[in-house]
């Protein structure tokens, strides 16, 4: 079974020309035609850390927000929120803070997408590489704890090499699509965004989304990736 999913720092709806503008970020993740999209910096990050993404809008759009948010009036945990379409229906939803020095968390996702089972995870790992190796040691231990199920691993890494580091933990048990530079977007250089999955998918295709609004939408470009689920016996 063909899945798009795709991963999208989208810096609380600011793009490049400093304005807030929640419905540019709203086009450009349409324009991605994906079944699942992770979100990272999807709330502010001070104050009572509400959304810049308005659910009711979302769900006009066709898309349903994942429950992992905080509190009321936001949509994600420590900014990680989980989008997704119609074609999935959630089981279970997970939330965890990271080791860190700053605030950072992962959320969890078990989902069925036409009857198939699968495992979304969706996180923005810290600045320092001590805190990353960290973070990717926490969620391969909170991955092997749980009941196997086929996983999709998505978001901002902060990693600027292409294997070493938490690439080189978490590669351990998943398979990560070869880094393509989404960071930053006027010159993209970096491949901080980043898809995983476990050895029982097969990626088909993978990408950075380089349309003319993604390009001031945000400071990151949207990676997406066509993959297939492991049929259910």
């Amino acid at each position: 079974m063909r899945v798009r999913v795709a991963t999208y720092n989208i810096r609380k709806c600011v793009g490049l020309d400093w304005r807030r503008q929640p419905d540019r970020i709203l086009r450009v993740i349409n324009e991605l035609d994906a079944d699942i999209v992770a979100l990272q910096e999807a709330d502010r990050r001070f104050g009572q850390r509400i959304t810049t993404l308005s659910h009711t809008t979302l769900m006009e759009e066709g898309w349903r927000p994942a429950s992992v948010a905080m509190h009321e009036g936001g949509l994600g945990w420590h900014g990680n929120a989980i989008l997704l379409s119609a074609r999935v229906q959630i089981e279970d939803t997970h939330r965890t803070d990271l080791p860190a020095y700053e605030p950072r968390g992962a959320v969890l996702v078990d989902a069925r997408i036409d009857g198939q089972p699968v495992r979304i995870v969706g996180t923005h790992l810290g600045l320092t590489p001590d805190r990353r190796t960290a973070q990717a040691r926490f969620i391969a231990e909170m991955l092997s704890s749980r009941p196997a199920r086929p996983t999709i691993f998505m978001g901002d890494l902060n990693e600027w090499r292409a294997q070493a580091g938490c690439i080189a933990i978490l590669s351990k048990s998943l398979v990560f699509a070869n880094p393509a530079p989404t960071y930053h977007a006027s010159r993209p250089v970096a491949a901080f965004d980043r898809i995983a999955a476990s050895p029982d998918i097969a990626f088909l295709d993978h990408g950075v989304h380089r349309s003319q609004t993604a390009r001031r939408a945000s400071d990151h470009l949207p990676l997406w990736a066509d993959i297939v689920l492991p049929s259910a016996d």
